[in-house]
Formats: structure tokens, sequence, C-alpha cells
């Protein structure tokens, strides 16, 4: 058993490359192989969101607080709020953040593949992020 008592691990800044504006990641968990699974709570302020990006073996996302956007390639922005559930296809290019004016937590689960759990692309534009 590993318990991770609250405040143990630090939060830490969503970096540059992969995000828009100020996002705070606070790792969940990650335990060692043969495990592959990794969550953390991600909180966007306003105006933050992350970058295009796609995942080996799919993502959830449970919405716990606030008000955000979801977008897959080729399909509508929607609005997440708390309680709200949603499921990323393996692959599947999408971004997701707070809205422009309010702040957004939700729960990331994905599993890693080959160690990643996540392939980046390129940032959102404002064209698309504003929908």
């Amino acid at each position: 058993m590993d318990l991770k008592p609250v405040g143990e691990t630090p939060s830490n800044p969503g970096p540059a490359d992969y995000f828009t504006g100020r996002v705070r990641i606070d790792p969940l968990a990650s335990p060692p192989e043969p495990a592959r699974v990794a969550m953390a709570r991600v909180t966007f302020e306003p105006g933050a969101r992350t970058a295009w990006h796609t995942h080996p073996l799919g993502q959830t996302l449970i919405v716990t607080e606030g008000c955000g956007w979801v977008q897959s390639e080729g399909q509508a922005r929607q609005t997440i709020r708390p309680g709200d559930v949603v499921w990323f296809a393996p692959g599947e290019k999408h971004w997701h953040g707070a809205t422009a004016t309010t702040g957004m937590t939700h729960i990331a689960i994905q599993e890693r593949q080959n160690g990643s759990p996540v392939d980046w692309l390129e940032h959102v534009s404002d064209a698309d992020y504003d929908g």
C-alpha cells in the first residue's frame, strides 16, 4: 500500500509548451509499472486551456468545479460543468480548459502506453478557443 497524504505531493504549474494561461496540476496517482493509470487534478484560470493533444489509451475527465469547454477536432466546442464526465477515445485529437470568464477544475484520468499518457500537439488558436 502507498498512502499519499494531502499536501505531500506539490502542485506544479502547467508548462507553457502544453498550456495557454494559468494552470495548476496537482498529481493524484501515478503508480509504478505494471500499473498504467495516471491521475491529476487540473485547475484552469479563466481563459486557460490545454494545447491540442491525444491519448494513446483514451482519457476520462470528471469536472469538479467551475465551468469549462471541451472540443474534439472537427466538432463543435461543448460546455462542461461539475458532475459532467467526458471520455475521449484513444487517438482523439482534443483540448479542454476554462471558459473565458470562469475557472474550471477537473480530474484527468489516463493510461500510459510506452511510458507516456499523452501526445502533445499545437496550441489551440484563439479562433478555435472562441468557438
